[in-house]
């Protein structure tokens, strides 16, 4: 099987986790702290350093425990459990595609600063699209495009700073304080965002050599990097242009860029930023993918998206999902570049306490996993983070009018994975199904001429061949909907069995046998019904079963009770549903009729597959007959 290859050693990973961090908030939100606090604003950019260097330090203890493809999925799996670890992942997603739409309106933004929608989206999809075809085409090329989009970063940063050093002015920074202390703590807030981006880094970590020791000093070294560089660039920027003229600066590296070198140099700063910026966008297209991947192995997004692609060993069905997702909230968020900036630092910084909450679970709880890097204070630094990253949203909300609002609908956006969770739940998950099957039992039969109309219901029959006087086993009865009709064909010398993970439906299919008469039928409940054949079930003559394969947890096991209670020739037939909404497909193995017919046969069963559409899916009718025991 396709798995993803090591190919990033420590000075790529290097170069792309400073590309992953320092994203767009050095270009835009120096100006945006000193509007908030003034010369102050260095404060707040030494306060967020000191503590994103013991973020970092956190995600590095987390990563060297778990240097898989989920990043802080993975790390909150194994911390909260599955439904915790399904939100921050979600979050995450919701969280990286606010942050897509962010840099690009951005870029946009240095690129061309008036207002023409027709240009800017084409544009941008554009890049969304050829980034995705080279993430696409395999990771060492992704590398090669992340680590020169790493470089145009730091030579626009240092070609800005270097001519500053030697112009800056000390009245620029008199008087100091100009707002209140608070000023400050909210200033944090603001250009939190500049140091965003551990996560978009661990989800290369299956793909790092040795990423298990790699991955943690790349985290924090680009850290303290990107804190020296982001401080010594706001210092010369502030000493080369007052703080109130650089506070209003909508593009401020051009103004910068303008100052240094004249109308070339506004000219070349804003290609060079745009391209940075674009390059923030790669990173998370390259990376995001990774996460819906592992997400998708654990069954909490759509299996199909948990594909490695044989040639390029990338997760190429997760790549084609970005694209989609990113080109949406493109459209979505083609508008301010603030208004997703505070919509997205609150999600981002809720989602980094947990995740570093993490550190202090895992010390308590799974003390023996190996880690080959330990934070300092592993049990009290992170619950100082928790505390200092709520204070940070609180300041945020008591001081900025409208904050509140931003902070519900950002956490609206978190609450949306709630249903979804459940959802997937129910559609991979044999527990999941049979509370839910419980639940909706009166609805299903409600709607039972819907879900199986009579006429599927015929020809699932009519492929068993004359079933009169044989015994017939019905794997998946639900309330009785083919059980009836199935009563009726085999009469009352033969026998039915009918099994079901559902004690609610169960007992309705049971109920409404008795009325109509029918004691040549046995309903069974069978809490192991996606693992098994129920082991009280006789020899058979044929086998039905009609939306129940989905669900079935091992298919091999429950072929082979079949095939020990059929004899040779003897028919089975199996409905089941696909591509619902014409969109959302059932599991993997049932949208490829080879893999259908193999396994099938590799299992005793010599079988053919034919589609037909239905009101909202497609039926996948699979009969044929026993060939041969196992």
């Amino acid at each position: 099987m396709p798995e993803l290859k090591k190919v990033l050693n420590y000075p790529t990973i290097l170069l792309i986790t400073i590309n992953s961090i320092m994203g767009t908030g050095i270009f835009f939100l120096p100006a945006v702290g000193a509007r908030h606090a003034g010369p102050a604003s260095l404060i707040s950019w030494a306060i967020m350093a000191l503590i994103s260097v013991y973020i970092a330090m956190c995600f590095g203890e987390l990563t060297s425990m778990f240097p898989k493809a989920g990043g802080v999925y993975e790390f909150c799996k194994h911390a909260y459990g599955r439904f915790a670890s399904f939100i921050i992942g979600w979050a995450t997603l919701m969280a990286g595609n606010i942050t897509i739409a962010m840099l690009v309106v951005g870029a946009i933004q240095y690129l061309l600063p008036f207002h023409a929608p027709l240009v800017k989206i084409p544009l941008s999809l554009f890049f969304i699209l050829v980034f995705n075809y080279i993430a696409y085409k395999g990771m060492k090329t992704s590398a090669v495009m992340l680590v020169a989009f790493a470089f145009i970063t730091l030579a626009t940063i240092f070609g800005l700073m270097a001519p500053g050093i030697f112009q800056s002015q000390a009245g620029n920074f008199m008087p100091f304080f100009v707002f209140p202390m608070s000023a400050i703590f909210v200033a944090v807030f603001f250009i939190a965002e500049t140091f965003f981006g551990w996560e978009t880094a661990t989800f290369l970590a299956e793909e790092t050599k040795d990423g298990e020791k790699v991955m943690p000093r790349a985290l924090i070294i680009s850290t303290i990097i990107i804190g020296i560089i982001a401080l010594g660039f706001v210092a010369t920027s502030l000493g080369s242009i007052n703080w109130q003229v650089f506070g209003k600066a909508s593009a401020p590296l051009v103004d910068l860029g303008r100052l240094y070198y004249g109308n070339i140099g506004e000219t070349i700063f804003t290609l060079m930023v745009y391209l940075a910026i674009i390059g923030s966008v790669a990173g998370w297209i390259v990376s995001a993918p990774r996460l819906i991947l592992a997400m998708a192995r654990d069954r909490l997004f759509l299996s199909q998206l948990a594909k490695i692609h044989p040639t390029y060993n990338t997760p190429h069905h997760a790549i084609v999902f970005q694209a989609i997702l990113s080109s949406i909230i493109v459209f979505a968020g083609a508008g301010s570049y603030e208004t997703l900036l505070l919509l997205l630092v609150p999600v981002v910084l809720l989602m980094y306490a947990a995740v570093v909450f993490s550190v202090v679970i895992l010390r308590i709880r799974k003390p023996e996993i190996k880690r080959y890097y330990r934070v300092p204070f592993g049990k009290i630094g992170p619950i100082i983070i928790v505390l200092v990253n709520l204070a940070l949203i609180a300041y945020w909300v008591i001081d900025t009018p409208g904050a509140s609002r931003l902070l519900n609908l950002g956490i609206s956006f978190i609450l949306l994975g709630i249903p979804l969770y459940f959802l997937l739940e129910m559609y991979y998950s044999p527990r999941a199904v049979r509370k839910t099957n419980n639940s909706v039992a009166y609805l299903a039969l409600f709607f039972e001429d819907f879900i199986m109309p009579k006429h599927v219901r015929r020809r699932a029959v009519d492929l068993l061949g004359d079933v009169k006087g044989k015994t017939i086993l019905e794997f998946g009865c639900s309330v009785g909907t083919l059980t009836m009709h199935l009563a009726e064909k085999v009469g009352k010398q033969g026998k039915i069995y009918a099994t079901d993970i559902s004690e609610k439906d169960i007992t309705i299919a049971e109920r409404r046998l008795l009325r109509k008469g029918h004691k040549h039928v046995k309903v069974m409940h069978d809490p192991n019904h996606m693992y098994r054949i129920h082991p009280k079930i006789p020899k058979l003559h044929a086998v039905v079963s009609v939306g129940n394969l989905g669900y079935v947890r091992h298919m091999g096991e429950v072929l082979k009770g079949l095939n020990k209670r059929l004899a040779k020739g003897a028919k089975i037939c199996f409905v089941d549903y696909d591509k619902f909404f014409d969109f959302i497909p059932n599991i993997e193995w049932l949208s490829d009729d080879k893999k259908i017919k193999k396994i099938f046969r590799d299992h005793g069963f010599n079988v053919e597959v034919f589609r037909k559409q239905g009101f909202a899916w497609k039926y996948i009718f699979i009969y044929g007959v026993k060939f041969r025991n196992v």
